[in-house]
């Protein structure tokens, strides 16, 4: 039977660590692996890495159990997860098994076999050790119910003062007295008194619950045998592994739900929750690690495996040991047994009622979806709260779209902690808690309770047999303590807990209409958004998730819904990729942002989905379709998109009147003049820069002939009989309101003089036109007039930030050819810099290129302001100059700058190439910090490959 392959949440719920993981998506390509293949349930693959032989991974999928040659002391190492992760992926594995997969399947087999020996202890002397401990433990539990009772008994408003001080004594006492269970419940006590809302309220139910804990101790001979073992096992005594694999296994078909890890001081525990499909029973598996030692990693999140289980002892079982498995686990993609919110507490109520001790339980919900205000609704109507954290379930309602989904987790007073869903057959893991504000929980018992126990019982004696819980009447049997009252009232509560009515679920998402990205781009996507998921630093994940985004968005389609609550947010951090997103956000992104208010960015940006034709949309749509709208009809009719805006020019908001205005860039014309001219005096600074920008670059404007008029004023050419032609200029001395009207900056830059500044302002705003035609001149000897003039500065400025508006090459190069004179005046960096981004690509990558080669320190500066991938030729200089420093340059930053600069814009079609670089520097006597670079340029260049070759299939 073929095994069935596991998907990419579920292997990463695999990872020890967050650097694990980024290490697994470093190996997971193909590239990575020399061979791999599959031998019945074992996965193996050769994995290249640094050294000379590949490291041989091997993965027991039913398990799963790991094996990697590597020196990681990680379980599993970076090695076996890429292996996994390149299966998920659906990388090949068709390569026959060498020798050592077969090996160790056989001495696995052998180990499975083989009879497990048992100790040859002392039955008298464990007896005589069981016997101290019970009365060490009795003795314990003894000074406890005196503590307990001096606590009421002196009034708990002390206690926010007193701080966690007695408790850690209290708690020291019980640790002495082999009580440790008992002993961490006294020492959770102090993180509640004082702290938070209705402390007072949880402090008495706390102190309730380890009072019926004592109670349950004294009487411990008389209990049943079930309710026994739970009270001994809330005091701390151990049960031995090999007593509970004694018992008699439950055999089921396992569904593995979800995992929740924790931190509890030194230990770092992980539950994992398990619910099998015949019996309906849940289980509790647990496992716990030590600092810098990784969690077991059997249980996989999402999937189903028959097995055997043996459950701890105890009146409501569910924590187990999984004793035996049969086969490997396989993708759980409709789990069994979910039910309505009203039978899911109904469980609860059974499990609490059975064991008062607990505080949570798991339940399997099914058909709930989220409301707006922090509740999951069933089709019934009924509603629970979700716990704090997990108020705002963005990672759910991206997902199911506001549709009913399964959804597991634990339940408890504090709400329901998801632990995992399943849309459309697709498993997904919660997100994690974040910070939503403080707990809504209220008191949980009756006031008269409360009050006497705040006040003290030596005040206020507590002797009623009848407890208010709510509208119901408690009798005890006899008057008894406060304490004991407390409990009953509190269990009776929890237990008798019903779902809310009244909370309506979120609407629904409208459908998508366009069509979807392929699956592997949207899966590289998530990666992308995910910690680790991207070679590199933050940087360079941020500039390759820039790219995904630019490419997809040219491509059309629209994303995983599980990305948008990330990708949601990268836009509200990053504004230059919000136009990507919001093409590839579909209907799905629309609908969830509407619901944030920092994500509300997403309506202001045109959609991918194709516009419609109808007018309405103008009336009616949110500001990224009304854009979409006026951009398309732009481009059909120009007039009418020109009309349609002035129509509604005085009722737009500000920031609309921006965005909308530069749409006409579209079909530009003189059409356009008389509009775009009155823009000018908008009072929206955005509105201004927008027209302006507009009719600099518009041939024949208003504003460009009266520039040109002002320009032409100022600066004249004289023609000489003998000797060189010259400029001649007379600059305005002041600034006036027509100037600063027309673009004219407001102040000059430090150092200028008034006159200077606004010669260059002028010749800035001027078209350059204006200088060939009035002089009779090319660009170039235009330029060459300035060469030696009292006011070459603020003329070459002028003219550089001319050609730099209106995007002129032939003006860009002669300005560039003149700077590089050694009596030039020297254009300011900024400017000289954005020169070169006119230039054409070949022309910007010959120099590049040429300066690479002569090592000059400016060849970096231009690779980086090279506009898009590079030309060929630029790229092999590249090459040739990692090569060449990797082997010899002294200073490795160096070659790892040039690196960084590479792995954006050289094309990937290099990218075996780099690799193979890197594989022949790492065979030679190189010092790593040099081969370190190239590696990860080859890693980078290759992730790039993958990515676009993914975005490019259907």
């Amino acid at each position: 039977m073929p095994v069935e392959r596991w998907s990419t949440a579920q292997i990463t719920a695999l990872a020890p660590d967050a650097s694990s993981l980024k290490g697994a998506r470093g190996v997971s390509s193909a590239s990575k692996w020399q061979e791999a293949g599959l031998l019945d349930e074992v996965l193996w693959g050769l994995c290249r890495g640094s050294g000379k032989n590949p490291y041989q991974v091997c993965v027991d999928l039913a398990g799963p159990v790991y094996k990697c040659s590597c020196p990681s002391r990680k379980f599993p190492c970076k090695h076996a997860l890429g292996l996994l992760l390149h299966w998920a992926e659906g990388g090949g594995f068709t390569a026959p098994a060498p020798a050592f997969v077969s090996e160790w399947q056989a001495s696995r087999a052998a180990k499975v076999a083989a009879p497990k020996t048992t100790g040859t202890a002392d039955p008298a002397a464990a007896q005589k050790r069981a016997l101290q401990r019970a009365d060490r433990v009795a003795a314990g539990m003894t000074e406890l119910r005196r503590w307990l009772d001096d606590q009421v008994h002196q009034g708990l408003a002390g206690a926010e003062q007193a701080g966690h001080r007695p408790y850690e004594t209290m708690a020291a006492r019980l640790v002495d007295a082999q009580a440790p269970t008992a002993a961490s419940a006294v020492r959770r006590l102090g993180g509640v008194a004082g702290i938070g809302p209705h402390w007072a309220d949880r402090l008495l139910g706390d102190l309730a619950l380890l009072r019926l804990l004592v109670a349950g101790h004294e009487r411990l001979d008389t209990l049943p045998d079930a309710l026994a073992a739970t009270v001994r096992a809330r005091i701390g005594f151990p049960v031995a592994t090999e007593d509970v694999l004694a018992t008699t296994p439950v055999r089921d078909e396992w569904q593995v739900l979800g995992q929740v890890d924790s931190e509890d001081g030194a230990i770092t525990t992980r539950r994992t929750w398990l619910l099998g499909v015949s019996g309906g029973r849940f289980a509790l598996v647990l496992s716990f690690a030590a600092p810098g030692q990784s969690l077991t990693a059997d249980l996989l999140p999402g999937t189903t495996f028959d097995g055997a289980l043996c459950f701890y002892p105890g009146a409501a079982p569910l924590r187990a040991l999984v004793k035996e498995k049969f086969g490997t686990p396989r993708p759980l993609t409709t789990p069994s047994g979910a039910r309505g919110l009203r039978d899911a507490l109904a469980g609860w109520s059974t499990t609490v009622a059975a064991e008062p001790w607990r505080y949570d339980a798991p339940v399997l919900l099914a058909g709930v979806v989220p409301g707006p205000d922090g509740f999951l609704v069933d089709a019934a109507g009924e509603s629970l709260p979700l716990a704090p954290g997990h108020r705002e379930p963005w990672w759910l309602l991206a997902a199911a779209g506001g549709r009913p989904a399964t959804v597991a987790g634990e339940w408890s007073p504090s709400g329901l902690r998801p632990l995992a869903a399943w849309v459309r057959g697709q498993f997904l893991p919660a997100a994690a808690p974040v910070p939503d504000g403080p707990s809504v929980r209220g008191p949980e018992l009756p006031a008269d309770l409360l009050a006497a126990a705040l006040v003290g019982t030596a005040r206020r004696p507590w002797s009623s047999p009848d407890i208010h819980v709510g509208d119901r009447v408690l009798t005890m049997s006899k008057g008894g303590e406060l304490l004991e009252a407390a409990g009953a009232a509190l269990v009776y509560r929890r237990a008798g807990i019903t779902p809310s009515a009244g909370h309506a679920p979120v609407e629904a998402a409208p459908v998508e209409i366009d069509r979807p990205l392929p699956e592997a781009a949207g899966a590289r996507l998530l990666r992308l958004l995910t910690d680790g998921g991207a070679p590199g630093g933050a940087q360079q994940a941020q500039e390759l998730l820039s790219q995904w985004l630019f490419a997809a968005a040219q491509r059309g389609g629209f994303v995983p819904p599980e990305s948008l609550p990330a990708l949601l947010d990268a836009g509200r951090r990053n504004s230059a990729v919000r136009p990507a997103i919001g093409r590839i956000a579909g209907q799905r992104g629309t609908w969830l942002a509407r619901m944030r208010p920092d994500w509300k960015w997403l309506s202001d940006e045109a959609p991918g989905t194709a516009t419609s034709d109808d007018p309405e949309i103008w009336e009616t749509g949110t500001g990224g379709e009304r854009l979409a709208y006026l951009t398309k009809l732009r481009g059909t009719d120009p007039g009418a998109a020109l009309a349609l805006l002035e129509s509604t020019w005085k009722t737009e908001a500000p920031e609309d009147r921006a965005r909308f205005l530069g749409a006409l860039d579209i079909g530009l014309s003189p059409a356009d003049d008389t509009f775009l001219d009155r823009a000018l005096d908008d009072r929206r600074k955005e509105v201004r820069e927008t027209a302006l920008d507009l009719l600099q670059r518009l041939p024949g404007s208003s504003l460009g002939q009266r520039m040109a008029a002002r320009a032409t004023a100022a600066v004249r050419l004289e023609r000489r009989t003998f000797g060189r032609d010259r400029l001649l200029a007379d600059p305005p001395t002041e600034l006036t309101p027509d100037l600063r009207r027309d673009g004219v900056a407001a102040q000059p830059s430090r150092g200028t003089g008034v006159q200077a500044w606004l010669l260059e302002e002028i010749i800035a705003g001027t078209p350059l036109t204006t200088w060939t035609e009035a002089f009779d001149r090319s660009p170039a000897a235009v330029v060459d007039l300035a060469r030696n003039n009292d006011w070459e500065t603020p003329l070459l400025h002028g003219w550089a930030k001319a050609a730099i508006v209106q995007a002129d090459p032939t003006w860009a190069a002669a300005l560039v050819r003149n700077d590089t004179r050694e009596s030039a005046a020297g254009l300011r960096e900024a400017v000289r810099w954005d020169l070169h981004l006119l230039l054409p690509p070949a022309d910007l990558a010959r120099i590049a290129a040429d300066f690479l080669r002569r090592e000059d320190h400016l060849a970096h500066r231009l690779l980086a302001v090279h506009p898009g991938a590079w030309p060929d030729e630029l790229a092999v200089a590249v090459v040739e100059t990692i090569a060449h420093r990797a082997r010899t340059d002294k200073h490795s930053w160096q070659l790892a700058e040039l690196c960084r600069a590479a792995a954006m814009a050289m094309p990937p079609k290099y990218a075996m190439h780099v690799a193979g670089l890197a594989e022949q520097l790492d065979q030679q006597p190189a010092d790593p910090s040099r081969v370190r670079p190239v590696a990860e340029l080859a890693r980078t260049l290759i992730f790039r490959a993958e990515m676009l070759d993914e975005l490019a299939s259907e």
